[in-house]
């Protein structure tokens, strides 16, 4: 796997000597025509190349002329309150919990649409494939006692400058990397350098900041072998080795600098576990004589293994542990006729998730707060997006994950997507978040 993907450093060095190369032209060029043209300006000092080289586009919220991204005419505007700009000044941890909160109505809208930016794919663009409301796109989080600063792009890559970043999980991981490349090519379009057979990993590069942006397919982060199309149809249980992390990302682990992972919703599905190459149990598995040893083992298993592994990993990065993603079916689930239909945010305390949801998620705080003591080094950061993520049951494509679900007819029965996110969409929000984990 290694080999096939490349490695993160390689990258970076043949960047880098590639810059070495060129400033290396540049400065003889540079020193010749001085001498021809004593009058002449010497060059632009190579430390400013990567901000200054970039096209010049705003990297503040901008307006919008499409229709669809105004304030919906029905909205009192009167009633909008409008967000004074907001200074990391103003941000303080010590005194703020960034993840405990409320949205609030943002009449400005999003930094990026469906036009300005190709990183959207088909599942998320909830705009193009017909999504007749648009109040979900002006909503933005205010946590307690402070405020989140608007991503900025700018300063997103100037610290990102020779890094390299994963995000490492499931497909909600792949949802997140297109709002980061769509916040990202606001000041420099990505090049795909690398892609597996499926597209479900992939490699972006940004050639004048030397920033790498990794996306590992990992939905179990253990070794697992599964029997499921892209459609989610499965013809068997996935196996599970829940005494083996996947080595497809712990190979690359050495070639980042910052790391964003997470457990997810995969370990609901129907499942074999595995340990010293034994069948110990499953979940869901009425045909076969086995014991039910229900999600919640497997899943405190996994996290136990995954913060041994980078507690005792001689790599030291920054690791962002992200927490369970909930969804908002109602009425059913994926098949069985769900559907997510509201238009407005919850209220704090209207809705705190199923029985399950509460149950990982405690899983998740209890094994990172056990890491943290036994961190040895290891840079770990906690990005709760649990809260926040439960309050937006209007956030998602519903039917709107395929282009114009009911054609002709209205009352036609569609499979809804009530876990993933409309981009642009309330998983923005994430990006800001992190870029508040990191920037000390």
């Amino acid at each position: 796997m290694g080999s096939d993907w490349g490695q993160c450093q390689q990258l970076q060095r043949k960047s880098k000597q590639f810059l070495v190369k060129f400033l290396g032209l540049a400065l003889l060029v540079g020193l010749s025509s001085r001498l021809l043209f004593s009058g002449s300006p010497m060059f632009t000092p190579a430390s400013e190349l990567p901000s200054e080289s970039v096209a010049e586009r705003s990297d503040s919220t901008a307006g919008f002329s499409e229709e669809a991204y105004k304030v919906p005419a029905s909205t009192d505007k009167s009633s909008i309150p409008v967000p004074e700009a907001v200074t990391e000044d103003q941000v303080s941890k010590d005194k703020c919990d960034l993840f405990t909160g409320e949205w609030i109505p943002n009449p400005t809208g999003p930094t990026y649409t469906n036009e300005s930016c190709r990183f959207i794919e088909s599942p998320q663009n909830c705009m193009v494939n017909g999504r007749p409301d648009t109040g979900y796109l002006f909503w933005r989080w205010k946590p307690h006692g402070c405020d989140v600063p608007p991503f900025s792009a700018k300063k997103f890559l100037g610290g990102m400058q020779n890094k390299c970043l994963a995000l490492i999980g499931d497909s909600i991981f792949r949802n997140h990397a297109q709002s980061l490349l769509c916040l990202l090519s606001k000041v420099e379009e990505p090049v795909l350098v690398f892609h597996d057979d499926h597209y479900r990993s992939r490699r972006w590069h940004f050639p004048l900041h030397n920033f790498t942006l990794s996306l590992i397919w990992s939905p179990f982060l253990l070794k697992a072998e599964t029997f499921e199309d892209d459609n989610g149809v499965a013809t068997s249980e996935s196996k599970l080795h829940a005494d083996t992390l996947d080595e497809t990302w712990t190979s690359q682990y050495n070639s980042f600098d910052y790391v964003v992972i997470s457990g997810g919703q995969w370990f609901l599905k129907a499942a074999i576990y595995v340990e010293n190459n034994a069948v110990i149990g499953c979940h869901y598995c009425p045909k076969l004589n086995l014991s039910e040893l229900g999600v919640q083992y497997v899943y405190k298993k996994t996290l136990n293994s995954l913060f041994h592994f980078i507690n005792t990993s001689e790599h030291k990065p920054t690791v962002i542990y992200r927490t369970w993603t909930p969804d908002h079916f109602e009425f059913g689930k994926w098949s069985s006729g769900g559907v997510c239909n509201r238009t407005a945010p919850y209220k704090v305390g209207e809705y705190t998730g199923t029985d399950l949801d509460r149950a990982m998620q405690n899983i998740e705080l209890e094994e990172f707060t056990k890491a943290i003591g036994r961190a040895n080094g290891a840079k770990l950061k906690l990005l709760d997006t649990f809260k926040l993520s439960l309050l937006r049951p209007d956030a998602h494509p519903g039917p709107y994950r395929t282009f114009h679900p009911f054609g002709d007819d209205k009352n036609k029965k569609v499979q809804n997507d009530c876990l993933h996110w409309c981009l642009p969409g309330a998983i923005d929000t994430w990006n800001e978040l992190i870029v508040e984990l990191i920037k000390d």
